[in-house]
């Protein structure tokens, strides 16, 4: 790695001083991306770009199109207009062998429960072995060993011969970042990975992800509904609403105008949070109060957006 510089992104958003990246290429690049099912548009001509080095948090209200996004980045889902590159490639033209640079970090963290975390975190490199070795799982020394590396990394080695059921549901989700180390990404694609985490395991698990793009290098871009996570921990921010993007900025410029920009007009959100369509009060109240405290604080604790896509 050569001396930390101050550069930007693709965009032109200060990244702060990170590892040399002066002049080379988007990992993720995104343009003019549109994506309907039958008469409505759920993406509709996004376009952004993703360096190296660089934790992108995309926030949104439900139904925003965050998830249709993340499905055709990783492949699983075609576009209908625009381009998606990897390294210069479009999606559809990746070939397997690149295909596993693109690692996915989920939700539920989909491990095989009664296996143990260093056979979970095996399943990351079943992409570098001929097909009767991955059939029956006859991992050479060098994948048991870069598997033993990715949950130290994750400070899940003492865990290692521990089944996934057995474990907390940070500790899981550790396991499942440390599987998507194995792959030897360039890019990791987090959908929602602290929903279904308490406070303190969530905070870890952002940090974590936060530092692997830092130090290793890796473009890491998570879909949150937490603004005081996304605030604490990413370098940047693209804010989603009705399929359009109506913000891309560094994470500290993120104000009331860009919230009012994803989320609607105060009186709006006042409005809401007084009463719900029946009319009567709800909870609603309180989180728009945590809304606002997260933005002024940057407060790492969830601030519950909404539910949904």
């Amino acid at each position: 790695m050569g001396d930390a510089v101050d550069t930007t992104s693709a965009n032109g958003r200060t990244l702060g001083s990170q590892p040399d990246i002066v002049g080379k290429p988007p990992v993720l690049t995104v343009e003019d991306f549109s994506k309907s099912f039958g008469a409505r548009s759920a993406v509709e001509n996004v376009s952004f770009s993703l360096m190296e080095h660089e934790f992108v948090a995309v926030l949104g209200p439900s139904g925003a199109g965050k998830t249709t996004l993340f499905r055709c980045i990783t492949g699983s889902a075609k576009s209908d207009a625009g381009r998606i590159r990897f390294g210069g490639t479009e999606i559809e033209r990746l070939t397997p062998r690149e295909l596993r640079q693109i690692a996915v970090v989920f939700q539920q963290f989909n491990l095989v429960r009664r296996l143990t975390a260093l056979d979970n975190v095996l399943a990351g490199r079943l992409g570098y072995l001929p097909t009767w070795r991955g059939v029956f799982r006859r991992f050479e020394r060098a994948d048991k060993l870069r598997a033993f590396e990715c949950l130290e990394r994750v400070g899940m080695l003492d865990h290692a011969l521990q089944r996934a059921d057995t474990l907390s549901g940070g500790q899981q989700q550790r396991v499942a970042i440390a599987r998507a180390l194995a792959q030897e990404p360039r890019l990791i694609v987090a959908d929602e990975p602290v929903a279904s985490l308490d406070p303190s395991s969530a905070a870890g698990v952002m940090q974590l992800l936060k530092d692997i793009a830092r130090d290793e290098g890796v473009a890491v871009i998570c879909s949150l509904h937490q603004v005081g996570y996304a605030r604490t921990f990413t370098d940047r921010v693209i804010g989603l609403a009705r399929g359009r993007v109506v913000v891309d900025a560094p994470t500290q410029s993120l104000d009331e105008a860009a919230y009012d920009a994803l989320y609607g007009s105060a009186d709006l959100r006042s409005n809401t949070a007084t009463t719900g369509h029946s009319g009567m009060p709800d909870h609603h109240s309180t989180v728009e109060k945590d809304r606002r405290a997260a933005l002024r604080l940057g407060d790492p604790d969830p601030v519950l957006v909404s539910d949904g896509v």
